[in-house]
């Protein structure tokens, strides 16, 4: 692991510019703070010698205002917590490659957190305010190699090292604090317990328990997630049996077209394989197969003028790009296959496990012969930064990306064993995109961790459940929820 930084002291050592902090402001029943931290582009030049980006964290407290109880009349003083001494609560987005939550109003989980919690919404290095790594940022290198060797330090093991800078800065006299990881932020987490748990007070992971063998791990991610993704494509048809024609039409209007698709407004084009990456957003997530279903509602411009061609409608081509967000967050793309990595390259794992099966995924194929056309998962493939515009300058670099050998180790796997921080995690029976049978294997090297195992929710569950997938692991924690 790039070296962690040593905090021994370290607030002693703060100066105006590498912590500076905002003053608070109002949403609804929040008070909300910001802070900007610069810290060092490769910890283990040290804090001096590297390259500085700026990390932006924002703390967030319950505030006041007033409630009116509804047919009850009571008009309640809601007295904010700005002044109180609370613990603090870390959350670590998911991703990679994605900025925190922008809370308009206490809802949810953060609305429970808030209870007990000055929280602390941290955008990842690469993300939102935290030197955002752009299209058109990263444009700003000049070969495909410098590039490559900035993003090799935007991985989950200098996540944890900005956080470590963050603690002993933000936190009374340096003390712990608690994190709350969702789906990639629970593989930061357990990177986090792995080499620096003395930074930890207790630690909350929800769909977010990652595979920690050596080498590469993504192999054996695709291919029980392909099995996954089936077994979510035939819940989706089964719902929606009307889609499968729909989807079989579209998909031999795109192949027999020119060139092998349509042109997306924004330059790139829609083949088969890529309307596939639908699933991504739509098959693993609350309500994804409504919103996926609605978006076939729409796929045919109508026909005003007898005789006009058949045309894929502006509305569905513009909805399938914003879709798949890579234009805002392509670092997704860029370092999806990285965080499975320890020692090895991933050799673009998700496009060689999807050659072994090809037949089912094959979408020609399967119009063709009438079956139904399936939809992919959270996979990054190497055609992807051909045919979508955004990832397009970026080919050279996910090449350079995918053949890197030397990528620091992400866990240890005998501190996991010998862990002492306190672990609550929510492991959803159902995840397309964190593996159960997968999240069960590295639990059982963690020491001293308590599941919740559910089929209640999806990978969205911390979101879609408001506060109470929040609520059930602070409770297994602090003695409401029994052991048996």
């Amino acid at each position: 692991m790039t070296a962690l930084i040593n905090n021994k002291n370290a607030a002693a050592g703060d100066s105006s510019t590498e912590h500076v902090t905002g003053e608070w402001q109002s949403v609804p029943e929040l008070q909300l703070r910001d802070h900007r931290f610069t810290v060092p582009l490769d910890y283990s030049r040290g804090t001096h010698s590297s390259p500085k980006i700026t990390v932006f964290a924002r703390e967030v407290v319950a505030g006041g205002g007033v409630e009116l109880e509804s047919g009850i009349w009571i008009i309640k003083l809601l007295v904010g917590k700005v002044e109180q001494t609370l613990p603090y609560l870390l959350y670590l987005q998911g991703g990679p490659g994605f900025e925190c939550m922008r809370p308009t109003e206490s809802s949810g989980w953060i609305q429970k957190a808030c209870e007990e919690f000055r929280v602390i919404l941290m955008d990842q290095r690469g993300t939102g305010l935290s030197t955002p790594l752009s299209v058109s940022s990263m444009s700003q290198f000049k070969s495909a190699q410098e590039l490559a060797d900035f993003l090799k330090h935007f991985r989950a093991d200098n996540i944890v090292n900005d956080a470590e800078f963050i603690r002993v800065r933000i936190v009374p006299n340096a003390g712990p604090w608690t994190i709350l990881g969702q789906s990639y932020g629970g593989f930061c987490a357990v990177t986090y317990l792995s080499f620096a748990p003395q930074g930890l007070k207790q630690a909350f992971l929800t769909g977010g328990i990652p595979p920690i063998g050596d080498g590469c791990t993504a192999d054996s991610v695709y291919r029980v997630g392909f099995e996954q993704v089936v077994n979510q494509n035939e819940k989706y048809y089964k719902r929606y049996p009307q889609d499968i024609k729909v989807i079989q039409e579209l998909v031999n209007y795109l192949a027999e077209k020119e060139g092998g698709g349509v042109a997306l407004p924004s330059g790139g084009i829609l083949t088969p394989r890529g309307l596939q990456i639908l699933g991504l957003s739509g098959l693993g997530s609350g309500a994804g197969f409504e919103r996926m279903h609605y978006l076939f509602e729409r796929v045919w411009e109508p026909t005003l003028v007898p005789g006009a061609p058949k045309r894929i409608s502006y509305y569905f081509l513009s909805s399938f790009e914003k879709s798949l967000v890579f234009d805002t967050n392509p670092l997704y793309a860029l370092m999806h296959e990285s965080i499975y990595c320890q020692g090895s390259p991933s050799r673009w794992s998700a496009h060689r496990i999807r050659n072994e099966i090809n037949d089912k995924f094959d979408a020609i194929k399967a119009a063709r012969e009438g079956l139904p056309v399936l939809f992919t998962g959270e996979m990054i493939f190497p055609w992807m930064f051909d045919e979508i515009q955004a990832l397009k300058p970026f080919k050279d670099v996910a090449d350079i990306l995918a053949e890197k050998k030397d990528w620091p180790p992400l866990y240890n796997v005998q501190a996991l064993k010998d862990n002492k921080v306190p672990v609550a995690a929510a492991v959803y029976y159902e995840d397309m995109y964190v593996n159960f049978k997968l999240s069960i294997e590295t639990a059982s090297q963690i020491a001293g961790i308590r599941l919740w195992i559910t089929n209640e929710f999806m990978h969205s569950g911390l979101r879609d459940g408001g506060g109470k997938v929040l609520d059930h692991l602070l409770g297994m924690l602090n003695g409401r929820k029994p052991l048996f």
